[in-house]
């Protein structure tokens, strides 16, 4: 609510400046002068965007009340925001985070769904939801039945991912066995008792091994996704393939990696071309 009344309170100092004297006045190409003032004054596309439903939402109120005769704030746009490039690791830090030993039922179940993050590039919420029937070991496959839009899909399972899941399923039949009727008998991942693994659970998880392995930088879920797609772009550059095994309806989505590649492609340049960086003329 204060963000709504500070954002019509710097639309009436907008109409005060251009000497608009009635919510009347105002029409869509002062609503578009709006938000380029806005801009210009360095606001962020995604708080442009929050003035303009506040413009909109607030004159909905107005025609309602008779007002106004017509909503200005109807098709006016904020500017796109630019797209963050995911972050990732590196191959050499994802094998750092990737390297600790098994000692118990706890690291057994934590290795083996890092591993199957960074082999299948699975979504988190899709790795909670994963059942025993949709894995196939003998496959090397993994069905994901509720990604995005409804839709399956199945994709590969690398031969860690594999050694680790098989580990983690013998230790997961011992604590299914203590939790009893408790336990959750089709869920893939457990927790400590039993149920199903909540999204939360998996976070923290990887946020500790994170830690312990000495990484130094914040890990969450959905970095092996972006480490999964980015590594297989660096070694492949298909990217027609990679739209496939994350699942994407549209390329353009799966295109922010060839992005980050480019970054990658562009620090290598800079570090070995000879000419890439200007270096000053002793005679200068």
């Amino acid at each position: 609510m204060n963000a709504y009344r500070r954002d019509l309170s710097e639309l009436r100092e907008f109409c005060e400046r251009r000497r608009l004297s009635e919510w009347r006045e105002l029409d869509h190409a002062a609503v578009r002068s709006f938000a380029a003032s806005l801009h210009a004054g360095g606001l962020a596309p995604r708080s442009i965007q929050r003035h303009l439903s506040a413009v909109r939402t607030f004159y909905g109120y107005l025609l309602r009340e008779g007002a106004a005769s017509v909503n200005p704030g109807i098709d006016v746009r904020a500017p796109k925001s630019r797209r963050r490039l995911p972050t990732t690791l590196d191959p050499d830090q994802m094998g750092r985070l990737l390297s600790f030993r098994t000692a118990d039922t706890l690291s057994a179940r934590d290795k083996a769904i890092m591993e199957l993050f960074y082999s299948s590039g699975l979504r988190l919420q899709e790795l909670v939801d994963l059942d025993l029937g949709h894995l196939d070991l003998a496959d090397h496959t993994v069905r994901v039945a509720r990604g995005k839009g409804g839709k399956t899909r199945v994709v590969p399972v690398g031969r860690h991912a594999l050694t680790a899941l098989r580990a983690w399923l013998t230790e997961r039949r011992a604590l299914a066995a203590v939790a009893g009727a408790a336990a959750d008998e089709s869920a893939l991942f457990l927790g400590r008792s039993g149920k199903r693994l909540k999204v939360r659970a998996v976070q923290l998880r990887v946020g500790v091994w994170a830690r312990r392995q000495g990484l130094g930088v914040h890990v969450h879920p959905h970095m092996f996704r972006h480490s999964f797609a980015t590594h297989l772009l660096e070694s492949s550059a298909d990217l027609r393939a990679v739209q496939e095994l994350l699942g994407h309806a549209d390329i353009g989505t799966t295109q922010v990696y060839t992005h980050l590649d480019f970054q990658h492609l562009a620090k290598v340049y800079d570090a070995a071309h000879p000419r890439a960086r200007r270096r000053p003329s002793k005679d200068a």
